[in-house]
Protein backbone atom coordinates (compact mmCIF):
# COMPACT_ATOMS: atom_id res chain seq x y z
CA UNK A 1 0.00 0.00 0.00
CA UNK A 2 1.16 3.33 -0.89
CA UNK A 3 1.81 6.12 1.49
CA UNK A 4 0.04 9.32 1.10
CA UNK A 5 1.78 12.47 1.56
CA UNK A 6 -0.01 15.57 2.40
CA UNK A 7 1.32 18.86 1.49
CA UNK A 8 0.30 21.65 3.68
CA UNK A 9 -0.33 24.84 2.06
CA UNK A 10 1.34 27.87 3.34
CA UNK A 11 -1.97 29.67 3.80
CA UNK A 12 -3.10 27.33 6.55
CA UNK A 13 -3.22 28.96 9.89
CA UNK A 14 -3.66 26.96 13.04
CA UNK A 15 -6.48 27.93 15.41
CA UNK A 16 -5.09 28.66 18.82
CA UNK A 17 -7.88 30.60 20.62
CA UNK A 18 -11.54 30.01 21.36
CA UNK A 19 -12.53 33.17 19.51
CA UNK A 20 -10.81 32.01 16.34
CA UNK A 21 -12.53 28.64 16.66
CA UNK A 22 -15.97 30.23 17.19
CA UNK A 23 -15.45 32.43 14.15
CA UNK A 24 -14.47 29.49 11.97
CA UNK A 25 -17.41 27.36 13.12
CA UNK A 26 -19.96 30.17 12.92
CA UNK A 27 -20.14 30.08 9.13
CA UNK A 28 -20.68 26.32 9.19
CA UNK A 29 -23.47 26.69 11.79
CA UNK A 30 -25.22 29.34 9.69
CA UNK A 31 -25.08 27.11 6.59
CA UNK A 32 -26.50 24.16 8.57
CA UNK A 33 -29.35 26.30 9.94
CA UNK A 34 -30.22 27.38 6.41
CA UNK A 35 -30.32 23.73 5.28
CA UNK A 36 -32.50 22.78 8.25
CA UNK A 37 -34.80 25.74 7.66
CA UNK A 38 -35.32 24.63 4.07
CA UNK A 39 -35.79 21.01 5.10
CA UNK A 40 -38.00 21.55 8.18
CA UNK A 41 -39.38 25.04 7.58
CA UNK A 42 -43.00 23.94 7.87
CA UNK A 43 -42.50 22.08 11.18
CA UNK A 44 -44.59 24.52 13.22
CA UNK A 45 -47.42 24.38 10.68
CA UNK A 46 -47.32 20.58 10.70
CA UNK A 47 -47.29 20.52 14.49
CA UNK A 48 -50.38 22.77 14.67
CA UNK A 49 -52.18 20.71 12.02
CA UNK A 50 -51.34 17.52 13.90
CA UNK A 51 -52.83 18.96 17.10
CA UNK A 52 -55.98 20.01 15.21
CA UNK A 53 -56.34 16.53 13.72
CA UNK A 54 -55.83 14.86 17.11
CA UNK A 55 -58.58 17.05 18.57
CA UNK A 56 -60.85 16.21 15.65
CA UNK A 57 -60.15 12.48 16.06
CA UNK A 58 -61.02 12.71 19.76
CA UNK A 59 -64.30 14.43 18.93
CA UNK A 60 -65.14 11.87 16.26
CA UNK A 61 -64.40 8.99 18.65
CA UNK A 62 -66.73 10.50 21.23
CA UNK A 63 -69.42 10.92 18.56
CA UNK A 64 -68.99 7.33 17.43
CA UNK A 65 -69.31 6.11 21.02
CA UNK A 66 -72.49 8.13 21.55
CA UNK A 67 -73.96 6.98 18.24
CA UNK A 68 -73.09 3.38 19.02
CA UNK A 69 -74.83 3.58 22.40
CA UNK A 70 -77.88 5.24 20.84
CA UNK A 71 -78.01 2.52 18.19
CA UNK A 72 -77.91 -0.19 20.87
CA UNK A 73 -80.73 1.54 22.76
CA UNK A 74 -82.85 1.83 19.60
CA UNK A 75 -82.20 -1.79 18.68
CA UNK A 76 -83.36 -2.84 22.17
CA UNK A 77 -86.54 -0.75 21.85
CA UNK A 78 -87.26 -2.28 18.43
CA UNK A 79 -86.68 -5.79 19.80
CA UNK A 80 -89.03 -5.11 22.73
CA UNK A 81 -91.72 -3.74 20.42
CA UNK A 82 -91.38 -6.71 18.05
CA UNK A 83 -91.76 -9.06 21.02
CA UNK A 84 -94.94 -7.22 22.07
CA UNK A 85 -96.33 -7.42 18.55
CA UNK A 86 -95.60 -11.14 18.39
CA UNK A 87 -97.37 -11.59 21.74
CA UNK A 88 -100.44 -9.72 20.50
CA UNK A 89 -100.51 -11.70 17.27
CA UNK A 90 -100.27 -14.99 19.18
CA UNK A 91 -103.05 -13.94 21.58
CA UNK A 92 -105.25 -12.97 18.64
CA UNK A 93 -104.54 -16.27 16.91
CA UNK A 94 -105.38 -18.22 20.11
CA UNK A 95 -108.67 -16.37 20.48
CA UNK A 96 -109.58 -17.00 16.85
CA UNK A 97 -108.76 -20.72 17.08
CA UNK A 98 -110.64 -21.06 20.39
CA UNK A 99 -113.77 -19.55 18.86
CA UNK A 100 -113.45 -21.75 15.77
CA UNK A 101 -113.36 -24.83 18.00
CA UNK A 102 -116.28 -23.76 20.17
CA UNK A 103 -114.18 -23.00 23.25
CA UNK A 104 -114.99 -20.10 25.57
CA UNK A 105 -112.79 -17.04 25.16
CA UNK A 106 -111.54 -17.53 28.75
CA UNK A 107 -109.90 -20.79 27.67
CA UNK A 108 -108.08 -19.17 24.74
CA UNK A 109 -105.21 -18.18 27.05
CA UNK A 110 -104.71 -21.82 28.02
CA UNK A 111 -104.01 -22.92 24.46
CA UNK A 112 -100.34 -23.70 23.87
CA UNK A 113 -98.19 -23.97 20.79
CA UNK A 114 -95.49 -22.22 18.81
CA UNK A 115 -97.36 -21.91 15.52
CA UNK A 116 -100.90 -22.01 14.17
CA UNK A 117 -100.91 -25.77 13.58
CA UNK A 118 -99.81 -26.67 17.11
CA UNK A 119 -102.33 -24.23 18.64
CA UNK A 120 -105.12 -25.75 16.49
CA UNK A 121 -104.14 -29.24 17.63
CA UNK A 122 -104.23 -28.17 21.28
CA UNK A 123 -107.61 -26.49 20.79
CA UNK A 124 -109.04 -29.63 19.21
CA UNK A 125 -107.78 -31.76 22.14
CA UNK A 126 -109.26 -29.34 24.68
CA UNK A 127 -112.56 -29.17 22.77
CA UNK A 128 -112.80 -32.95 22.77
CA UNK A 129 -112.48 -33.00 26.59
CA UNK A 130 -114.81 -30.07 27.20
CA UNK A 131 -117.29 -30.89 24.47
CA UNK A 132 -118.55 -28.23 22.19
CA UNK A 133 -121.01 -25.89 23.81
CA UNK A 134 -124.39 -25.93 22.17
CA UNK A 135 -126.48 -22.83 22.41
CA UNK A 136 -129.40 -23.22 24.80
CA UNK A 137 -132.79 -23.76 23.18
CA UNK A 138 -135.44 -21.09 23.60
CA UNK A 139 -138.14 -21.86 26.20
CA UNK A 140 -141.06 -23.94 24.99
CA UNK A 141 -143.69 -21.50 26.21
CA UNK A 142 -143.75 -17.87 27.27
CA UNK A 143 -144.07 -17.48 31.04
CA UNK A 144 -145.94 -14.20 30.68
CA UNK A 145 -149.63 -13.98 30.01
CA UNK A 146 -150.82 -12.05 27.01
CA UNK A 147 -151.97 -8.56 27.80
CA UNK A 148 -154.89 -8.66 25.52
CA UNK A 149 -156.10 -6.21 23.04
CA UNK A 150 -158.08 -4.00 25.32
CA UNK A 151 -156.80 -0.92 27.05
CA UNK A 152 -157.19 -2.39 30.53
CA UNK A 153 -154.85 -5.38 29.91
CA UNK A 154 -151.86 -3.75 31.60
CA UNK A 155 -153.95 -2.92 34.67
CA UNK A 156 -155.20 -6.49 34.92
CA UNK A 157 -151.64 -7.81 34.79
CA UNK A 158 -150.62 -5.35 37.51
CA UNK A 159 -153.48 -6.40 39.77
CA UNK A 160 -152.67 -10.07 39.37
CA UNK A 161 -149.08 -9.51 40.45
CA UNK A 162 -149.92 -7.42 43.52
CA UNK A 163 -149.46 -9.26 46.76
CA UNK A 164 -152.88 -9.39 48.38
CA UNK A 165 -151.58 -9.62 51.89
CA UNK A 166 -151.59 -6.35 53.72
CA UNK A 167 -149.08 -4.78 55.87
Amino acid sequence: MGERTYIMSETFKAITTQEEFDKAVQSRVVREQEVLAKKYGDYDELKMRNEELETEVGTLKATIETTSQDTKNHEQVVADLNAKIAGYETASLRTKIALQNGLPIDLAERLVGDDEESIKADAERLASFAGKQQPTAPPLRTPEKPLGDDKDGAYKSLLENIDSEGE
